[in-house]
């Protein structure tokens, strides 16, 4: 039987009805329609699902959404402000941090978590938080890069189209450049 549930995502209250066994990650991509966060292995150890919820990184695939009511939800989806990338989400464009892009909205969630609880952490503190993001396209290097760059300040704030392009570029250093 559907109950009514109110989840805060991103700032903003949904209304919906679910059943009670409907996990986060089915009301975040089916009702609510935030497909940013995907699905992987559906067992929790993968952190495509991640999110954060009251300022916890869970894995959306194993959380009920129903024990999330009255909580703040965050997703990818919520990190932009006002047009501007979040700075994590620009490092992981300029550096390179992505390839096919299923894990990346979990890798960028769990860097934000991170991020949030400490604001400095090394690079052996980045690698031990980010072991529970797993990528099949790379070698995690450009993941640890783009994170380190948050950390050091080394991001660019909102950028052009074609700044963005030569970020990349710059990223895979094809070219280099004056700047």
């Amino acid at each position: 039987m559907k109950r009514p549930v109110t989840l805060s995502v991103n700032g903003e209250e949904h209304e919906i009805e679910i059943e009670p066994n409907r996990l986060l990650l089915q009301a975040l991509r089916e009702d609510i329609e935030l497909t940013g966060t995907k699905e992987g292995c559906s067992i929790g150890v993968c952190g495509a699902c991640s999110v954060i919820v009251d300022g916890r990184l869970v894995s959306s695939c194993l959380t009920l959404a129903i024990a999330c009511q009255g909580k703040e939800i965050t997703t990818i989806e919520g990190l932009a402000k006002d047009g501007a990338l979040h700075p994590l989400q620009q490092a992981f464009l300029e550096y390179g941090g992505f390839q096919c892009g299923i894990c990346t909205p979990g890798q960028i969630i769990a860097a934000k978590a991170l991020l949030d609880a400490n604001p400095n952490p090394s690079e052996e503190e980045v690698k031990e938080w980010m072991a529970g993001n797993l990528c099949r396209c790379t070698g995690y290097y450009k993941i640890l890069e783009s994170v380190m760059a948050v950390v050091e300040g080394k991001v660019s704030t909102a950028v052009s189209k074609g700044e963005e392009k030569r970020a990349r570029i710059e990223s895979l250093k094809v070219y280099k450049t004056d700047s």
